[in-house]
């Protein structure tokens, strides 16, 4: 083979001019007003809750037994009186008051199992012993105990309260403990960083996430078992709650005013969850770069 078969051919130089993006599209360009609406998550949620109402309107007057189950317009005409003509604004403060009480108690006795787990051997054993045998025990079976040892009032509602905040608030804190990475941990060693301190400057900023998810579970377990004890035995103090609110209209056959309970019960739900629970996410997790 001759030496001459082997030159590469040349190729001829050419080149090649960037084409105006003008004439590509739309890079940029302002949003419109209705993407603009659109892109905010509450007017999302709020045609949602929309729709829901407007289908229970038609599915209620297509049923047309407003015993079993009344129109959405008729809810909010009972929920308009019980609210201003009333007792709806007094029972829903009093379960609010009882439920604030034994949440925090929970969060409280949560945060020292958990300090305790993640300081000695000992309190991990504790913790994962106790998680294991009264998580899955339903706080409302322990009524009729509460019943006996803090008779008929707030305490005993602030005893159930405090079981179903408990172990899900502990349970989650702890794991998101255990997931901080041992980096952090021998950081905070080496600062010389040792028992609460530690914990509340290393461990409790990197496993947030959990903590709030911990709390956002137990808010929801506390809010249940608070209206299925006060639908029990609720009054207390010559006064009951919501729940008993909805177990009295429910003897008296005003589902209209059941429903406006339960409405309740649900717009104090989305408010503690959209408003409360989003606040803190949007001054923590969210600023320090830990969650979408």
């Amino acid at each position: 083979m001759s030496d001459a078969k082997l030159v590469p051919a040349i190729r001829p130089e050419y080149e090649l001019q960037p084409r105006d993006a003008g004439l590509i599209g739309e890079i940029e360009r302002p949003l419109s007003i209705a993407e603009r609406v659109t892109n905010q998550l509450w007017v999302r949620r709020l045609a949602i809750l929309v729709v829901l109402c407007v289908v229970w309107e038609l599915y209620a007057r297509w049923v047309n037994n407003p015993l079993m189950f009344p129109t959405f317009t008729d809810v909010m005409k009972a929920l308009y009186e019980a609210v201003f003509k009333g007792p709806l604004v007094d029972r829903t403060l009093t379960s609010i008051r009882v439920l604030l009480i034994g949440y925090a108690c929970g969060i409280a006795l949560a945060a020292a199992f958990t300090t305790l787990a993640v300081s000695t051997r000992v309190g991990t054993d504790l913790l994962s012993t106790l998680t294991a045998m009264f998580n899955p025990l339903p706080a409302i079976a322990l009524l009729p105990l509460a019943l006996l040892w803090f008779g008929l009032g707030i305490p005993s509602l602030v005893f159930v309260i405090i079981h179903s905040v408990l172990w899900a608030v502990a349970l989650n804190t702890h794991t998101g403990f255990m997931s901080v990475s041992e980096t952090l941990r021998m950081a905070g060693q080496n600062y010389g960083l040792r028992g609460i301190p530690y914990v509340i400057k290393i461990l409790i900023p990197a496993a947030f996430p959990s903590i709030l998810a911990g709390l956002k579970i137990g808010w929801a377990f506390a809010w249940r078992t608070l209206i299925a004890a006060e639908l029990v035995f609720g009054v207390s103090s010559r006064s009951g709650g919501l729940g008993w609110f909805i177990f009295e209209n429910r003897n008296q056959l005003e589902t209209a005013s059941v429903f406006a309970g339960l409405f309740t019960v649900i717009i104090i739900g989305l408010v503690v969850e959209s408003v409360v629970f989003r606040a803190i996410e949007a001054r923590t997790v969210r600023r320090w770069g830990m969650q979408r």
